[in-house]
């Protein structure tokens, strides 16, 4: 399952925004979410089970939102963000808030297309690109492909730029990265590891400030992504991508799993912050 998302250091949702989601996607859905067993294959077969296990690759940003190299906290540090960042934790999570938002029809419609032929291909590359673990190198590669196509004038370019703008809209990429940053850093304040010399209003507002340059990192980001992901996918089955992903149901879909996957950031985030007090400069246990 594609999921066009801000960088590592900047993936989550509002509060408000979340709950919002998640009454727009069930105020269409039947009273009976899908059970965990159905939901269970419906993670496999759309690859969205590997998408919640690369949030454990963003724990890495969490020290330079504080302006501190992770280096300092010595090998601790790698052990306290295996055990946040744990991986089955993130998957209960996920279904935990699924089964009680995902419709049987909405699970139906996506995991047709995904366990499809075309799907499972599809599958195949975004679960590498998932799990790829060189930030730079797949930024690189992927802004490569970009310059390539805007100087041939490729219209694959349009198809990719659908596609993003099928599975999450720019505004909705700015409040996850302004939230993720100020979540995480009242978090911190509040376990003492930062003093943050503003009230949480004046906060927003420093971020706000920063969201015309944000937005279009966002933008960028998410398509050199996507250039690096389906380098080997052809024009014709991004068009058919193009396609599913604006069918409506697919866009209800997505809408809540990307809020799955924001919120399952967000309180990991928050979990990192509380953990980090116990850390100390140099510590090597």
């Amino acid at each position: 399952m594609t999921h066009i998302v801000p960088p590592r250091s900047v993936h989550l949702l509002l509060p408000g925004l979340m709950l919002a989601l998640l009454i727009l996607v069930t105020s269409f859905a039947p009273v009976r979410a899908a059970d965990r067993d159905r939901l269970e294959a419906f993670l496999e077969v759309t690859g969205f089970d590997v998408a919640l296990e690369s949030i454990k690759l963003s724990a890495g940003a969490a020290p330079g939102m504080l302006g501190v190299d992770p280096g300092i906290f010595g090998s601790e540090w790698t052990r306290m963000s295996a055990e946040v960042f744990d991986v089955p934790t993130m998957h209960d999570m996920a279904l935990d808030i699924l089964s009680e938002t995902l419709s049987d029809p909405l699970l139906a419609h996506a995991a047709e297309f995904y366990a499809s032929d075309l799907g499972q291909r599809l599958v195949a590359v975004e679960n590498a690109s998932h799990l790829f673990e060189d930030d730079d190198a797949k930024s690189e590669r992927g802004r490569t492909l970009i310059g390539q196509m805007v100087q041939e004038g490729d219209p694959r370019l349009e198809l990719l730029n659908r596609m993003n703008a099928a599975v999450s809209s720019d505004d909705a990429g700015l409040r996850a990265v302004q939230e993720i940053q100020f979540r995480f850093l009242i978090a911190a304040s509040a376990a003492g590891i930062l003093e943050l010399r503003m009230d949480p209003q004046d906060l927003r507002e420093m971020l706000a400030q920063d969201a015309p340059r944000m937005r279009q990192a966002i933008r960028e980001s998410a398509l050199a992504g996507a250039a690096f992901t389906y380098e080997t996918v052809s024009d014709t089955d991004l068009e058919a991508y193009a396609q599913a992903l604006e069918h409506p149901q697919m866009q209800e879909v997505y809408v809540l799993m990307n809020a799955v996957q924001y919120e399952v950031m967000a309180n990991r985030f928050e979990v990192l912050a509380a953990r980090m007090k116990d850390l100390q400069p140099g510590q090597e246990l």
